[in-house]
């Protein structure tokens, strides 16, 4: 079945002259086993190098290049950037500032030092000269996020200097989202079948030519049924404006399944 996969197809990701993957593979699994959300709970083991090393192959096999990560999925990015060697070039690397996790805690820092520092931390985990996007892990809060801190501004500097392609914001609110879209490249959102809350964004990022990344589209692993599955990638990913749906997975198998759902979207 694998080998007869086509390859996915892929979309511009506007302010980068790049294109993406349909699919993204998010790598919270490769470095946090607790405070997580998905089926299971915490305590689950982090895989090792050799399978984290044959999902990054499995994904240039079948062209998913969009890797999702954070400073807040644990060790995931010193991981990613130990292991991905010469994949670099294969993928386009999105990742984060502003939300932190230690202590079995989030906190959240938007300060522009704390940016800057952030965005070096993770070029440094990452082994690499650019970061292709740079979201801001927003709380809960994220209309006050945007204006009343200077985390954008900061990252629009890193990006005048060419250490970050585009940059956004991983926002909760149909309010936070839009204003993430006049402000920013790209905004990530919440949306699969059973939640259509932030559809307003994604027909707003689509008007603006803004780049819309879905997170929470198979509900943290709760879409438990493949024909369920598929019937929900279909439905995200045939939404005009939408750019790429992100997920979370340690199976070759699932991940396979999820790219036979999405094989044939244009």
């Amino acid at each position: 079945m694998a080998q007869n996969l086509k390859a996915l197809a892929r979309r511009r990701f506007a302010a980068t002259g790049k294109s993406v993957s349909v699919l993204g593979l998010g790598t919270v699994k490769f470095g946090r086993n607790q405070g997580v959300k998905y089926p299971g709970g915490d305590g689950f083991s982090l895989p090792s190098d050799g399978e984290i090393s044959a999902l990054l192959d499995l994904c240039v096999v079948h062209g998913i290049n969009l890797i999702d990560t954070a400073p807040a999925y644990g060790i995931a990015e010193e991981r990613l950037g130990a292991i991905m060697g010469p994949r670099r070039k294969e993928f386009f690397i999105v990742t984060k500032t502003g939300e932190e996790f230690a202590d079995g805690k989030s906190h959240y820092d938007f300060s522009a030092a704390h940016t800057r520092m952030s965005v070096d931390r993770s070029l440094q985990r990452l082994k690499t000269d650019y970061l292709d996007c740079v979201l801001v892990h927003s709380n809960r809060d994220d209309l006050s996020v945007i204006e009343q801190t200077p985390v954008l501004e900061t990252l629009e500097q890193l990006k005048k200097d060419g250490r970050i392609l585009s940059y956004g914001v991983s926002t909760y609110s149909v309010a936070g989202g839009k204003r993430a879209v006049d402000l920013a490249d790209a905004v990530m959102v919440a949306y699969n079948q059973a939640y259509t809350t932030e559809k307003e964004v994604i027909d707003y990022a689509h008007e603006h030519g803004k780049a819309v990344l879905v997170k929470k589209g198979l509900a943290s692993g709760h879409v438990n049924t493949l024909s369920g599955l598929a019937d929900n990638i279909r439905f995200i990913l045939e939404t005009e404006g939408v750019t790429s749906l992100t997920f979370g997975s340690l199976s070759a198998a699932n991940i396979l399944n999820n790219i036979k759902a999405a094989h044939d979207i244009r």
